[in-house]
């Protein structure tokens, strides 16, 4: 893969900021991406197992084909047009075009239903869609008859000889035929406050809701973005995140504005894989994602005898503490220079290799992650950091950097962004980067941004040097019905961690004690099931005795760090994972309480069957 070159610039102050475009919108920004960076690489794809490139100067191009197809079309500025696809290089330059004419686009997610899509496009009165192929257009051809604004439906891949959808090389055609200057003058007339994209909450308590981000959300949050972190280089980054989710689409952005390499994951079922070919030295992730890494990492540790391990466990003590000392330039002790030293032969290098061994920074948000794992990876030399935002917030809020953080927050405020907690633990923020409302939804829009302060809905503390910590989400605490406020995560990162448990879900709202759900990871138990000649299976291991004790031991463990009334009292195994499929899991791999609740309140109510 080729590495990007960097590109810095030095403010007022001193300080080193990423290159930037500087552009004014949203709109704006390809255009002046294709001049400033021209042939630098913005784009890699993998086709037939090889990864080819794309130059900054080639994606204006496409992009500028398929804006002006786009008004070849009629679609009119402010006009909504979704896009309904997995995350790829087509879908950046499908949003780029639709930006670029002062549209406006709507993601839905690639595993939506007919349905679903039906309700994002019919809400936000959709004049356009883009489909990635043959199976997404069927999904709106299903339920094209009730969706009276939809004019136009675009395929990106070939889908078949039909009538009723156009070709994305068909739609670039028409593009080309039509005058650079009638582009140029939609993306000069839009204006900051101009809605750049509707994008629509995973609907974890009734039907989506989309939040109006405008241009200025954006390009503001960019801004602040690179004020934070003072970053110099130009990142090669892989992108795996669902670029119709914020994370993704914000990562996007900045690597566009700031000259980076955007590598696109292939096949999500060999992250693993393509980090070792992309080779990334900048990496956004979910917790998820980490937890499996970290499970791949730890398998020899787990294994090695009981004197190793202890060489293991202080490698890691020692190498956060080494890292924290280098990072202030002090002298390392001779003692501790030695442990570290074991560890870069142990432990460290394998662990970086797991990431291609350049990365210098990854990215952790959208859902808790274990102190434990983040303290693991950093002594190994990879910087894996936290962050926090959400959609309403144009993606960010506060994130640690390399200079600044302290494992267990997640980080300090972006200029611009204030923050600042309520009465009840409810973390307010306000700054550039709040969007403007919710689409057709004036009252959820009064009830979440009071008095220019958006009410998160999550809790949090602000230590003394202003680092934020996120300790619940409000809609989460358990409440037992002796009155005791239990924040649930923190059991259920504990058992994450144990290498056969994919997920853990607590329970017991109104209930005399928690309890908890968990359901195993497949790859992992199903080797531990092999070594004992037990069938692999996750439904038969699931009631097998052997994996039930397996299972209360690491529930064991993980209770003894918490008082009584926090212990979960019992527990059940599930014959399956949760699922995106059946709402369990948000398309980052959150998991949907309300829905897991719901959808096994039997099971749950059977471990409270014979109380009195």
């Amino acid at each position: 893969m080729m590495e990007a070159a960097a590109t810095v610039s030095r403010t007022a102050a001193g300080q080193y900021m990423r290159a930037s475009t500087g552009s004014r919108t949203i709109a704006d920004l390809l255009p002046r991406a294709a001049e400033q960076y021209a042939e630098r690489p913005a784009v890699a794809v993998k086709r037939a197992g090889v990864w080819h490139q794309v130059t900054f100067r080639e994606v204006g191009e496409i992009v500028s084909e398929i804006a002006r197809g786009l008004i070849d079309l009629g679609i009119e500025s402010g006009e909504r047009v979704c896009i309904l696809a997995k995350t790829s290089a087509e879908w950046t330059y499908a949003d780029f075009a639709i930006a670029s004419i002062g549209a406006v686009k709507v993601t839905i997610y690639a595993n939506s239903s007919a349905e679903q899509c039906e309700w994002v496009a019919g809400n936000s009165g959709a004049a356009a869609v883009i489909c990635e192929d043959g199976s997404q257009l069927e999904k709106i051809r299903a339920v094209r008859g009730r969706l009276p604004d939809l004019r136009d439906v675009i395929v990106i891949e070939s889908a078949d000889a039909a009538t009723d959808a156009i070709s994305i090389a068909e739609l670039r055609q028409r593009g080309a035929r039509r005058q650079l200057a009638e582009l140029a003058g939609r993306y000069e007339a839009i204006k900051r406050e101009d809605p750049y994209s509707f994008l629509y909450t995973s609907g974890t308590t009734g039907p989506p809701k989309g939040c109006v981000l405008s241009h200025g959300n954006f390009r503001d949050v960019v801004d602040m973005c690179h004020r934070h972190d003072g970053l110099p280089d130009a990142d090669t980054i892989y992108l795996h995140l669902p670029l119709a989710h914020t994370f993704g689409l914000q990562t996007q952005v900045i690597s566009f504005d700031s000259g980076g390499l955007l590598a696109y994951c292939a096949d999500p079922t060999q992250i693993l894989a393509e980090l070792g070919e992309v080779r990334p030295t900048y990496l956004p992730s979910v917790p998820r994602i980490y937890e499996k890494i970290y499970t791949v990492a730890t398998e020899p540790i787990d294994k090695a005898p009981p004197e190793q391990r202890e060489q293991f466990r202080r490698a890691v003590e020692v190498g956060v503490l080494v890292r924290e000392m280098q990072l202030r330039d002090e002298p390392i002790p001779v003692d501790l220079q030695a442990v570290f030293d074991a560890g870069e032969e142990l432990l460290y290098p394998r662990v970086r290799d797991l990431f291609g061994g350049r990365l210098r920074w990854a990215i952790t948000g959208a859902a808790p992650i274990a102190p434990e794992i983040l303290e693991f990876f950093y002594a190994c030399g990879v910087p894996l950091l936290e962050g926090y935002g959400m959609t309403e917030t144009s993606t960010t809020v506060s994130y640690c950097t390399l200079e600044q953080h302290r494992f267990g927050t997640v980080g300090r405020p972006i200029p611009g962004c204030e923050v600042r907690i309520a009465s009840d633990g409810e973390v307010l923020v306000r700054g550039a980067n709040i969007f403007g409302g919710y689409y057709k939804n004036e009252a959820a829009s009064r009830a979440a941004i009071v008095d220019g302060w958006l009410h998160t809905g999550d809790l949090g503390a602000l230590d003394e040097d202003g680092y934020l910590k996120i300790t619940g989400r409000k809609k989460d605490i358990i409440i037992t019905a002796g009155g005791k406020n239990l924040t649930p995560a923190n059991l259920e990162n504990d058992m994450k961690q144990v290498r056969w448990i994919s997920q853990a879900v607590m329970y017991g709202d109104r209930r005399p004690y928690p309890v908890i759900l968990i359901t195993l990871d497949e790859a992992e138990i199903g080797a531990w099931a092999r070594e004992r000649g037990l069938p692999e299976d996750v439904a038969t291991l699931s009631r097998h005795p052997d994996v039930r004790a397996l299972i209360a031991a690491e529930l064991d463990r993980a209770n003894a760090r918490y008082a009584q009334v926090e212990q979960a009292k019992k527990f059940v195994l599930l014959d399956h994972d949760l699922t995106q499929e059946r709402g369990e899991l948000t398309p980052t791999l959150k998991m949907k309480r309300n829905v897991v609740n719901e959808n096994y309140r039997t099971l749950f109510d059977a471990l409270y069957a014979n109380e009195n």
